[in-house]
Formats: structure tokens, C-alpha cells, sequence
């Protein structure tokens, strides 16, 4: 895969070449970035693409400007399956603990702090939702990994290694469900023809629109 940027009205679009692709894609996250997959490894081509698509681009940009982002303040709140819970609450002991134990503790710590937790509580949490849904769709994969990523919920290799995004865990369960079992489909699927979209769907019925609540802010993998 190539990666490149490009210009576009006054946004930076980051473009992904992928010669495995058959058709091109474009992606806006909720902090607004543009991100274009394609095959082709043409300037023209994606500068054409983005024009055309210029009106759609433009109002996605708009409905994210309009969209009222969930604020957590530091040491005082903790985001968890998608409630907000003080840091005084049981849910968020571990990380009470994490943040005493902290010397001097900045931003930069605190932020840390955070995200270690929701590192162990992914390994936990998600860990058994996966073997979970593994065991129902009659599934296996050879390894499971957790890191916090900017831009994806979760992917599956081609050698059935499921990372999950540690973020997860400030979703609600009905999300978190979806991404599982989305990244267990890929199993026998490894693109998002329909046929991986039907199976999604026969583990969870209202998967299409869980599917356009999380594309608002990453990708799906």
C-alpha cells in the first residue's frame, strides 16, 4: 500500500493506493480528515474524484462541524460504554488507582493514565465478547491484539490476527457487538462485498445503522 497527500478546498486529503481494491472510497472521520482508497495511483484521478464528489464532501464536513462532541474532563469523569461516570464511581476504581499513583502527574501522564486503562479493560471486555461471538458463528482466529488507534475501529489480517481498537470501551455495547462481530465476519470474508455484509446481519439485525453511527468517526476494517 502507498500513501500520499493531497490538496483539496483548504483540507490536506490523505490518499491510500491499494492495487487489491476494485473500486475507490472516500472517508471523512469526526475530526474531519479526508481519507481516499483507491487503486489507481493517479493525482488527476483522485483530484476528479473529490470534485465530483465535492457536494457530498462538503455537507459531511458540515454535519460534523454541527455534531455535539462528548467532552470528559480529566480526573474528574471517565467515558465508559458510552455513559459518562465519575471518577468517585466503582467503574472507574482502576483508573482511580492509575491516576493516585501518579508522581507529578501533567496532561501528557494523565492521558496515559486513560489510556492504559481502557487498554486493560479492552483485554478483559473484549477478549470475552470475541470468544463469545467466535464460539457462535463457529469461528476461529490465531491471535487477538488491542491498541488505540486514531482512524480504525478494528481489522482483521489475512493470517485471522484481530486487533481491536482500545477505545472501544468509551462505546456503547451495542457498538462494541458490531465491531466484534464485523471483524469476525472478515474471517470468511476479507473484503466488504455482500455476502460479509449478510453475515454481519445475521448475527445482528440492525447492523447497517450501527455501521453509519461508527463511520462517523474511523473506519471500519
Amino acid at each position: 500500500m502507498h500513501t500520499s497527500n493531497i490538496s483539496f478546498e483548504d483540507y490536506e486529503v490523505e490518499v491510500l493506493y491499494n492495487s487489491r481494491l476494485k473500486n475507490s472510497y472516500i472517508h471523512i472521520n469526526a475530526e474531519n480528515a479526508i481519507i481516499v482508497k483507491t487503486p489507481y495511483r493517479s493525482h488527476n484521478f483522485v483530484k476528479n474524484l473529490l470534485n465530483e464528489k465535492k457536494d457530498w464532501i462538503i455537507k459531511q464536513l458540515y454535519k460534523n462541524k454541527q455534531r455535539k462532541k462528548i467532552v470528559v474532563r480529566l480526573e474528574d469523569e471517565v467515558l465508559l460504554f458510552g455513559t459518562i461516570y465519575s471518577i468517585d464511581s466503582s467503574e472507574a476504581k482502576l483508573l482511580r488507582e492509575k491516576l493516585h499513583r501518579l508522581k507529578k502527574p501533567d496532561q501528557q501522564k494523565i492521558v496515559k493514565a486513560y489510556d492504559a486503562f481502557y487498554k486493560e479493560l479492552a483485554q478483559e471486555y473484549l477478549a470475552q465478547e470475541v470468544q463469545k461471538y467466535a464460539s457462535i458463528m463457529q469461528l476461529e482466529f490465531s491471535e487477538l491484539k488491542y491498541r488505540k488507534m486514531r482512524r480504525r475501529w478494528g481489522s482483521c489480517s489475512s493470517k485471522k490476527v484481530i486487533t481491536l481498537n482500545s477505545e472501544l470501551m468509551k462505546l456503547p455495547k451495542e457498538q462494541i457487538r458490531y465491531v466484534v462481530i464485523h471483524e469476525l465476519a472478515h474471517l470468511v470474508h476479507m473484503n466488504h462485498a455482500k455476502a460479509f455484509h449478510n453475515l454481519v446481519s445475521r448475527y445482528l439485525p440492525n447492523a447497517k445503522a450501527i455501521q453509519k453511527e461508527l463511520k462517523i468517526s474511523r473506519v471500519l476494517g
